[in-house]
Protein backbone atom coordinates (compact mmCIF):
# COMPACT_ATOMS: atom_id res chain seq x y z
CA UNK A 1 0.00 0.00 0.00
CA UNK A 2 2.88 2.34 0.82
CA UNK A 3 4.43 1.63 -2.60
CA UNK A 4 1.22 2.77 -4.31
CA UNK A 5 1.12 5.92 -2.19
CA UNK A 6 4.73 6.69 -3.02
CA UNK A 7 4.06 6.18 -6.74
CA UNK A 8 1.06 8.54 -6.63
CA UNK A 9 3.16 11.11 -4.75
CA UNK A 10 5.91 10.94 -7.38
CA UNK A 11 3.39 11.39 -10.21
CA UNK A 12 1.83 14.38 -8.47
CA UNK A 13 5.20 15.99 -7.84
CA UNK A 14 6.25 15.46 -11.47
CA UNK A 15 3.03 16.96 -12.79
CA UNK A 16 3.32 19.92 -10.42
CA UNK A 17 6.93 20.49 -11.54
CA UNK A 18 5.76 20.45 -15.15
CA UNK A 19 3.10 23.01 -14.39
CA UNK A 20 5.58 25.22 -12.57
CA UNK A 21 7.98 25.05 -15.50
CA UNK A 22 5.26 25.98 -17.96
CA UNK A 23 5.66 29.54 -19.17
CA UNK A 24 2.93 31.96 -18.15
CA UNK A 25 2.38 34.58 -20.84
CA UNK A 26 0.67 37.84 -20.06
CA UNK A 27 -1.19 39.65 -22.83
CA UNK A 28 1.45 42.40 -22.88
CA UNK A 29 4.17 39.78 -23.38
CA UNK A 30 2.25 38.22 -26.27
CA UNK A 31 1.75 41.59 -27.97
CA UNK A 32 5.42 42.44 -27.48
CA UNK A 33 6.58 39.19 -29.11
CA UNK A 34 4.26 39.73 -32.08
CA UNK A 35 5.54 43.28 -32.53
CA UNK A 36 9.16 42.08 -32.42
CA UNK A 37 8.98 38.80 -34.33
CA UNK A 38 6.12 38.76 -36.81
CA UNK A 39 7.53 38.55 -40.38
CA UNK A 40 4.83 40.76 -41.90
CA UNK A 41 5.80 43.65 -39.64
CA UNK A 42 9.50 43.11 -40.34
CA UNK A 43 8.80 43.19 -44.08
CA UNK A 44 7.50 46.75 -43.75
CA UNK A 45 10.84 47.84 -42.27
CA UNK A 46 12.64 46.57 -45.36
CA UNK A 47 10.16 48.34 -47.63
CA UNK A 48 10.72 51.61 -45.77
CA UNK A 49 14.50 51.28 -46.13
CA UNK A 50 14.04 50.61 -49.84
CA UNK A 51 11.93 53.74 -50.30
CA UNK A 52 14.30 55.87 -48.23
CA UNK A 53 17.19 54.70 -50.41
CA UNK A 54 15.37 56.05 -53.46
CA UNK A 55 15.16 59.50 -51.86
CA UNK A 56 18.95 59.70 -51.78
CA UNK A 57 19.09 59.46 -55.57
CA UNK A 58 16.28 61.91 -56.25
CA UNK A 59 18.66 64.87 -56.68
CA UNK A 60 21.09 63.00 -58.91
CA UNK A 61 21.83 64.26 -62.43
CA UNK A 62 21.52 62.22 -65.58
CA UNK A 63 24.75 60.62 -66.80
CA UNK A 64 26.80 62.78 -69.23
CA UNK A 65 26.89 61.85 -72.91
CA UNK A 66 30.23 61.80 -74.78
CA UNK A 67 30.81 61.10 -78.42
CA UNK A 68 33.46 61.04 -81.15
CA UNK A 69 33.17 61.24 -84.94
CA UNK A 70 33.71 63.43 -87.92
CA UNK A 71 32.43 66.90 -88.76
CA UNK A 72 31.61 68.16 -92.26
CA UNK A 73 33.54 65.32 -93.88
CA UNK A 74 32.91 64.78 -97.63
CA UNK A 75 31.70 61.38 -98.79
CA UNK A 76 34.36 59.05 -100.21
CA UNK A 77 34.95 59.72 -103.92
CA UNK A 78 33.94 63.37 -103.66
CA UNK A 79 36.27 65.87 -105.30
CA UNK A 80 37.95 68.14 -102.76
CA UNK A 81 38.79 71.55 -104.18
CA UNK A 82 40.38 72.94 -101.01
CA UNK A 83 42.16 71.37 -98.07
CA UNK A 84 39.75 73.14 -95.76
CA UNK A 85 36.93 71.01 -97.22
CA UNK A 86 38.33 67.77 -95.84
CA UNK A 87 36.38 68.22 -92.60
CA UNK A 88 37.40 67.65 -88.99
CA UNK A 89 37.62 65.05 -86.27
CA UNK A 90 35.13 65.92 -83.50
CA UNK A 91 34.81 65.14 -79.79
CA UNK A 92 31.60 66.10 -77.98
CA UNK A 93 30.27 66.09 -74.40
CA UNK A 94 26.72 66.81 -73.28
CA UNK A 95 25.16 67.17 -69.81
CA UNK A 96 21.53 67.67 -68.78
CA UNK A 97 21.23 69.89 -65.70
CA UNK A 98 17.85 69.37 -63.99
CA UNK A 99 15.98 72.24 -62.43
CA UNK A 100 16.75 72.24 -58.64
CA UNK A 101 13.06 72.84 -57.83
CA UNK A 102 12.14 69.68 -59.77
CA UNK A 103 14.73 67.61 -57.93
CA UNK A 104 13.53 68.92 -54.55
CA UNK A 105 9.87 68.20 -55.38
CA UNK A 106 10.75 64.67 -56.49
CA UNK A 107 12.70 64.01 -53.28
CA UNK A 108 9.78 65.22 -51.13
CA UNK A 109 7.34 63.04 -53.04
CA UNK A 110 9.53 59.93 -52.68
CA UNK A 111 10.02 60.63 -48.96
CA UNK A 112 6.24 60.66 -48.54
CA UNK A 113 6.04 57.06 -49.80
CA UNK A 114 7.94 55.73 -46.78
CA UNK A 115 5.50 57.58 -44.50
CA UNK A 116 2.62 55.75 -46.20
CA UNK A 117 4.41 52.43 -45.69
CA UNK A 118 4.95 53.14 -41.99
CA UNK A 119 1.24 53.94 -41.65
CA UNK A 120 0.45 50.65 -43.42
CA UNK A 121 2.69 48.89 -40.93
CA UNK A 122 0.67 50.44 -38.09
CA UNK A 123 -2.56 49.22 -39.72
CA UNK A 124 -1.15 45.68 -39.97
CA UNK A 125 0.10 45.84 -36.37
CA UNK A 126 -3.37 46.86 -35.19
CA UNK A 127 -4.91 43.90 -37.03
CA UNK A 128 -2.40 41.46 -35.51
CA UNK A 129 -2.85 43.00 -32.05
CA UNK A 130 -6.63 42.58 -32.27
CA UNK A 131 -6.26 38.97 -33.45
CA UNK A 132 -3.89 38.18 -30.56
CA UNK A 133 -6.27 39.73 -28.01
CA UNK A 134 -9.16 37.73 -29.44
CA UNK A 135 -7.23 34.44 -29.12
CA UNK A 136 -5.96 35.31 -25.64
CA UNK A 137 -9.42 36.21 -24.36
CA UNK A 138 -10.86 33.06 -25.97
CA UNK A 139 -8.33 31.05 -23.98
CA UNK A 140 -9.41 32.80 -20.77
CA UNK A 141 -13.05 31.94 -21.49
CA UNK A 142 -12.20 28.35 -22.47
CA UNK A 143 -10.28 27.83 -19.22
CA UNK A 144 -13.23 29.16 -17.23
CA UNK A 145 -15.55 26.93 -19.27
CA UNK A 146 -13.51 23.77 -18.71
CA UNK A 147 -13.39 24.49 -14.96
CA UNK A 148 -17.22 24.54 -14.95
CA UNK A 149 -17.34 21.36 -17.04
CA UNK A 150 -14.92 19.43 -14.82
CA UNK A 151 -16.83 20.45 -11.71
CA UNK A 152 -20.11 19.34 -13.28
CA UNK A 153 -18.49 16.10 -14.45
CA UNK A 154 -17.42 15.38 -10.87
CA UNK A 155 -20.94 16.08 -9.57
CA UNK A 156 -22.54 13.77 -12.13
CA UNK A 157 -19.95 11.08 -11.45
CA UNK A 158 -20.86 11.22 -7.78
CA UNK A 159 -24.59 11.04 -8.57
CA UNK A 160 -24.03 8.01 -10.83
CA UNK A 161 -22.17 6.21 -8.03
CA UNK A 162 -24.96 7.02 -5.56
CA UNK A 163 -27.56 5.72 -8.01
CA UNK A 164 -25.58 2.50 -8.50
CA UNK A 165 -25.33 2.04 -4.71
CA UNK A 166 -29.07 2.66 -4.17
CA UNK A 167 -30.31 0.46 -7.00
CA UNK A 168 -29.72 -2.92 -5.22
CA UNK A 169 -31.69 -1.63 -2.24
CA UNK A 170 -34.69 -0.66 -4.41
CA UNK A 171 -34.07 3.03 -3.71
CA UNK A 172 -33.74 3.86 -7.38
CA UNK A 173 -34.40 2.44 -10.83
CA UNK A 174 -31.94 1.10 -13.40
CA UNK A 175 -33.14 3.79 -15.81
CA UNK A 176 -31.93 6.46 -13.41
CA UNK A 177 -28.47 4.88 -13.36
CA UNK A 178 -28.30 4.87 -17.16
CA UNK A 179 -29.60 8.43 -17.35
CA UNK A 180 -26.85 9.60 -15.00
CA UNK A 181 -24.30 7.60 -16.98
CA UNK A 182 -25.41 9.23 -20.24
CA UNK A 183 -25.10 12.70 -18.77
CA UNK A 184 -21.66 11.76 -17.45
CA UNK A 185 -20.44 10.79 -20.93
CA UNK A 186 -21.98 13.94 -22.40
CA UNK A 187 -19.96 16.02 -19.95
CA UNK A 188 -16.81 14.12 -20.95
CA UNK A 189 -17.47 15.00 -24.58
CA UNK A 190 -17.87 18.65 -23.66
CA UNK A 191 -14.54 18.59 -21.81
CA UNK A 192 -12.85 17.00 -24.87
CA UNK A 193 -14.27 19.72 -27.13
CA UNK A 194 -13.05 22.49 -24.83
CA UNK A 195 -9.59 20.92 -24.52
CA UNK A 196 -9.39 20.77 -28.32
CA UNK A 197 -10.43 24.44 -28.51
CA UNK A 198 -7.67 25.39 -26.04
CA UNK A 199 -5.04 23.53 -28.09
CA UNK A 200 -6.27 25.18 -31.29
CA UNK A 201 -6.13 28.69 -29.79
CA UNK A 202 -2.63 28.09 -28.44
CA UNK A 203 -1.40 26.93 -31.85
CA UNK A 204 -2.84 30.04 -33.50
CA UNK A 205 -1.30 32.28 -30.83
CA UNK A 206 2.10 30.60 -31.23
CA UNK A 207 1.93 31.22 -34.97
CA UNK A 208 1.24 34.91 -34.36
CA UNK A 209 4.24 35.11 -32.01
CA UNK A 210 6.35 33.30 -34.64
CA UNK A 211 7.06 30.44 -32.22
CA UNK A 212 6.99 26.69 -32.87
CA UNK A 213 3.28 25.94 -33.11
CA UNK A 214 3.40 23.19 -30.49
CA UNK A 215 5.13 25.31 -27.83
CA UNK A 216 3.14 25.02 -24.63
CA UNK A 217 2.35 27.91 -22.37
CA UNK A 218 -0.37 29.07 -20.04
CA UNK A 219 -2.20 32.36 -19.94
CA UNK A 220 -2.57 34.65 -16.98
CA UNK A 221 -5.93 33.53 -15.60
CA UNK A 222 -5.98 36.40 -13.13
CA UNK A 223 -6.45 38.81 -16.06
CA UNK A 224 -9.97 40.18 -16.24
CA UNK A 225 -10.49 42.36 -19.31
CA UNK A 226 -12.86 45.21 -18.61
CA UNK A 227 -14.63 47.86 -20.59
CA UNK A 228 -13.19 51.33 -20.17
CA UNK A 229 -14.93 53.81 -22.48
CA UNK A 230 -13.11 56.85 -23.81
CA UNK A 231 -14.21 59.97 -21.95
CA UNK A 232 -14.04 62.21 -25.02
CA UNK A 233 -14.62 60.20 -28.18
CA UNK A 234 -15.06 62.33 -31.28
CA UNK A 235 -13.83 62.62 -34.85
CA UNK A 236 -10.67 64.48 -33.77
CA UNK A 237 -9.73 61.66 -31.39
CA UNK A 238 -10.22 58.99 -34.06
CA UNK A 239 -8.35 61.05 -36.66
CA UNK A 240 -5.37 61.17 -34.33
CA UNK A 241 -5.44 57.57 -33.08
CA UNK A 242 -6.59 55.39 -35.99
CA UNK A 243 -3.74 54.15 -38.17
CA UNK A 244 -5.95 53.73 -41.26
CA UNK A 245 -6.95 57.41 -41.00
CA UNK A 246 -3.30 58.37 -40.62
CA UNK A 247 -2.54 56.23 -43.65
CA UNK A 248 -5.20 58.12 -45.59
CA UNK A 249 -3.67 61.42 -44.43
CA UNK A 250 -0.25 60.26 -45.65
CA UNK A 251 -1.76 59.26 -48.99
CA UNK A 252 -3.46 62.65 -49.36
CA UNK A 253 -0.16 64.35 -48.53
CA UNK A 254 1.55 62.18 -51.14
CA UNK A 255 -0.96 63.27 -53.77
CA UNK A 256 -0.36 66.92 -52.83
CA UNK A 257 3.39 66.44 -53.18
CA UNK A 258 2.85 64.71 -56.50
CA UNK A 259 0.80 67.71 -57.69
CA UNK A 260 3.63 69.98 -56.62
CA UNK A 261 6.09 67.76 -58.48
CA UNK A 262 4.03 67.94 -61.65
CA UNK A 263 3.77 71.72 -61.29
CA UNK A 264 7.55 71.91 -61.47
CA UNK A 265 7.32 70.59 -65.03
CA UNK A 266 6.43 74.15 -66.01
CA UNK A 267 9.97 75.20 -65.05
CA UNK A 268 12.74 74.95 -67.64
CA UNK A 269 15.62 72.48 -67.68
CA UNK A 270 19.14 73.30 -68.86
CA UNK A 271 21.44 71.37 -71.19
CA UNK A 272 25.11 72.12 -71.89
CA UNK A 273 27.01 70.81 -74.90
CA UNK A 274 30.73 71.14 -75.74
CA UNK A 275 32.19 70.15 -79.11
CA UNK A 276 35.85 70.17 -80.14
CA UNK A 277 36.90 69.90 -83.80
CA UNK A 278 40.42 69.01 -85.03
CA UNK A 279 40.61 69.71 -88.81
CA UNK A 280 42.08 67.01 -91.02
CA UNK A 281 43.99 69.72 -92.83
CA UNK A 282 47.04 71.19 -91.12
CA UNK A 283 46.17 74.53 -92.62
CA UNK A 284 43.01 74.94 -90.50
CA UNK A 285 42.95 75.81 -86.77
CA UNK A 286 41.24 73.75 -84.07
CA UNK A 287 37.67 74.84 -83.38
CA UNK A 288 35.12 74.40 -80.60
CA UNK A 289 31.45 74.96 -79.93
CA UNK A 290 29.81 75.60 -76.54
CA UNK A 291 26.05 75.58 -76.51
CA UNK A 292 23.53 76.04 -73.70
CA UNK A 293 19.93 74.99 -74.26
CA UNK A 294 16.83 75.68 -72.19
CA UNK A 295 13.54 73.78 -72.47
CA UNK A 296 10.34 75.78 -72.93
CA UNK A 297 7.68 73.71 -71.13
CA UNK A 298 5.12 76.54 -71.21
CA UNK A 299 4.66 76.04 -74.93
CA UNK A 300 0.94 75.28 -75.49
CA UNK A 301 1.55 71.91 -77.17
CA UNK A 302 3.64 70.69 -74.21
CA UNK A 303 1.83 72.40 -71.32
CA UNK A 304 -1.35 70.35 -71.90
CA UNK A 305 0.31 67.23 -70.53
CA UNK A 306 1.15 68.46 -67.02
CA UNK A 307 -1.86 70.74 -66.73
CA UNK A 308 -4.29 67.89 -67.37
CA UNK A 309 -2.34 65.71 -64.95
CA UNK A 310 -2.60 68.34 -62.22
CA UNK A 311 -6.34 68.62 -62.83
CA UNK A 312 -6.73 64.86 -62.55
CA UNK A 313 -4.68 64.68 -59.32
CA UNK A 314 -6.75 67.48 -57.73
CA UNK A 315 -9.93 65.46 -58.35
CA UNK A 316 -8.23 62.40 -56.84
CA UNK A 317 -7.23 64.41 -53.76
CA UNK A 318 -10.82 65.64 -53.35
CA UNK A 319 -12.10 62.06 -53.57
CA UNK A 320 -9.64 60.91 -50.90
CA UNK A 321 -10.68 63.72 -48.55
CA UNK A 322 -14.31 62.65 -48.91
CA UNK A 323 -13.34 59.01 -48.28
CA UNK A 324 -11.53 60.08 -45.12
CA UNK A 325 -14.62 61.92 -43.88
CA UNK A 326 -16.72 58.84 -44.60
CA UNK A 327 -14.28 56.60 -42.71
CA UNK A 328 -14.33 58.91 -39.69
CA UNK A 329 -18.12 59.11 -39.66
CA UNK A 330 -18.52 55.33 -39.95
CA UNK A 331 -15.87 54.62 -37.30
CA UNK A 332 -17.41 57.09 -34.84
CA UNK A 333 -20.91 55.67 -35.28
CA UNK A 334 -19.68 52.09 -34.94
CA UNK A 335 -17.63 52.85 -31.84
CA UNK A 336 -20.46 54.69 -30.10
CA UNK A 337 -22.79 51.79 -30.88
CA UNK A 338 -20.27 49.37 -29.37
CA UNK A 339 -20.12 51.45 -26.20
CA UNK A 340 -23.90 51.13 -25.73
CA UNK A 341 -23.84 47.36 -26.36
CA UNK A 342 -20.88 46.81 -24.05
CA UNK A 343 -22.62 48.59 -21.18
CA UNK A 344 -25.67 46.32 -21.63
CA UNK A 345 -23.54 43.17 -21.88
CA UNK A 346 -21.62 44.16 -18.76
CA UNK A 347 -24.89 44.38 -16.83
CA UNK A 348 -26.00 40.98 -18.16
CA UNK A 349 -22.74 39.37 -17.06
CA UNK A 350 -23.08 40.85 -13.58
CA UNK A 351 -26.57 39.34 -13.38
CA UNK A 352 -25.17 35.93 -14.35
CA UNK A 353 -22.37 36.15 -11.78
CA UNK A 354 -24.33 37.58 -8.86
CA UNK A 355 -27.85 36.22 -9.39
CA UNK A 356 -28.47 33.54 -12.03
CA UNK A 357 -25.54 31.16 -11.45
CA UNK A 358 -25.67 31.33 -7.62
CA UNK A 359 -29.43 30.71 -7.63
CA UNK A 360 -29.18 27.68 -9.92
CA UNK A 361 -26.23 26.31 -7.93
CA UNK A 362 -28.31 26.57 -4.75
CA UNK A 363 -31.16 24.77 -6.52
CA UNK A 364 -28.78 21.96 -7.54
CA UNK A 365 -27.41 21.63 -4.02
CA UNK A 366 -30.95 21.54 -2.61
CA UNK A 367 -31.90 18.80 -5.11
CA UNK A 368 -28.81 16.77 -4.21
CA UNK A 369 -29.61 17.14 -0.50
CA UNK A 370 -33.20 16.00 -1.08
CA UNK A 371 -31.91 13.02 -3.08
CA UNK A 372 -29.57 12.05 -0.26
CA UNK A 373 -32.50 12.22 2.19
CA UNK A 374 -34.68 10.10 -0.16
CA UNK A 375 -37.07 13.01 -0.69
CA UNK A 376 -36.43 13.25 -4.48
CA UNK A 377 -35.27 11.00 -7.28
CA UNK A 378 -32.17 11.44 -9.42
CA UNK A 379 -34.18 12.93 -12.32
CA UNK A 380 -34.77 16.05 -10.22
CA UNK A 381 -31.04 16.30 -9.55
CA UNK A 382 -30.23 15.84 -13.26
CA UNK A 383 -32.70 18.59 -14.18
CA UNK A 384 -31.01 20.95 -11.74
CA UNK A 385 -27.59 19.86 -13.03
CA UNK A 386 -28.64 20.50 -16.64
CA UNK A 387 -30.01 23.91 -15.71
CA UNK A 388 -26.66 24.82 -14.13
CA UNK A 389 -24.82 23.49 -17.20
CA UNK A 390 -26.92 25.52 -19.61
CA UNK A 391 -26.61 28.69 -17.54
CA UNK A 392 -22.83 28.29 -17.27
CA UNK A 393 -22.47 27.73 -21.02
CA UNK A 394 -24.71 30.72 -21.72
CA UNK A 395 -22.59 32.77 -19.35
CA UNK A 396 -19.31 31.75 -21.01
CA UNK A 397 -20.73 32.42 -24.49
CA UNK A 398 -21.90 35.84 -23.36
CA UNK A 399 -18.49 36.45 -21.79
CA UNK A 400 -16.81 35.46 -25.05
CA UNK A 401 -18.99 37.91 -27.01
CA UNK A 402 -18.25 40.60 -24.43
CA UNK A 403 -14.50 40.09 -24.78
CA UNK A 404 -14.80 40.00 -28.58
CA UNK A 405 -16.60 43.32 -28.57
CA UNK A 406 -13.93 44.78 -26.27
CA UNK A 407 -11.34 43.66 -28.85
CA UNK A 408 -13.33 45.31 -31.66
CA UNK A 409 -13.79 48.47 -29.61
CA UNK A 410 -10.09 48.72 -28.78
CA UNK A 411 -9.23 47.96 -32.39
CA UNK A 412 -11.45 50.86 -33.47
CA UNK A 413 -9.83 53.30 -31.08
CA UNK A 414 -6.32 51.78 -31.52
CA UNK A 415 -5.83 51.13 -27.82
Amino acid sequence: MSIIKNFILVVLLASSATLCAQEVLSLDKVLQEISSNHPNLKAFNSQVKSQEARVEGARAWMAPMVGAGTFMTPYPGSRVMNEADRGSWMLSAEQDIPNPAKAKAKAEYLAAQSAITRASQAVQANELRARAKELYYDLLVAIKKIAFQKENHTIMGTMKKLAEIRYPFNQGSLGQVFKAEGRLYESENMILMTESEIRSKKIALNALMYRPVNSDFSVDTSARPGFNPIAVLDRAYLAEKRSDIRQMDRSIRSVELNINQIRQDAKPDLRLRLEHMSPRSNMMPNQYTIMGMVSIPIAPWSAKMYRSEIKSMNFEREAMLLQKEGMLSEALGMTKSMEAELITMQTQLRNYESKILPALSKNLKASMLSYQENKADISTVIEGWEAVNMAQMSYTEQLKKFYQMIVDYEKNIER
